[in-house]
């Protein structure tokens, strides 16, 4: 039997259905000339990322790191999310509201008592639908890209971003 030597073939284009203008290799030469140039976005050393989808967990930990994050942990439960930050020191966290399990807003609550900056990330845009003690927080809406991940950032630690 005969195989072709070219098995797969791929672009650095976001598929169809992403946001107009997400250019995936765009924007990472975008992000890594301004790292070459020490341009930095963020100091971060240690982040949290609690999201119960793999595939947005590892869209927000390659726009994390094209922005200068070191450490990026991903848990996909409320119980793992609990463990990291009693093991870990974070900088921040981004939460998924909506988890398979429950919403995050009692761990974001803990957050807020342990003194841990997160936002929240969530496909609901609606944050008058968040419990009124969180409505302050900042949201990031699926599906996002590097730009509104970065704006997000922004808001989230705006003397670090």
């Amino acid at each position: 039997m005969v195989y072709s030597e070219v098995v797969a073939e791929f672009t650095d284009s976001v598929p169809c259905g992403a946001p107009e203008g997400n250019d995936v290799g765009e924007t990472a030469g975008a992000l890594r000339r301004a790292l070459d140039e020490g341009h930095g976005i963020m100091s971060a050393n240690r982040v949290l990322v609690l999201e119960d989808s793999l595939i947005i967990a590892m869209e927000a930990e390659d726009i994390l790191r094209l922005a200068g994050v070191d450490g990026i942990d991903i848990v996909g439960s409320l119980e793992q999310a609990r463990a990291a930050i009693a093991a870990e020191n974070y900088d921040f966290a981004l939460l998924d509201i909506n988890l398979g399990e429950g919403m995050s807003f009692g761990f974001a609550r803990h957050l807020l008592d342990v003194g841990i900056p997160f936002g929240f990330v969530s496909g609901y845009s609606d944050i008058r639908d968040f419990p009124p003690d969180l409505q302050h927080i900042p949201l990031l809406v699926k599906p996002f890209d590097e730009k509104a991940m970065r704006e997000f950032l922004q808001r989230l630690l705006p003397a670090a971003a």
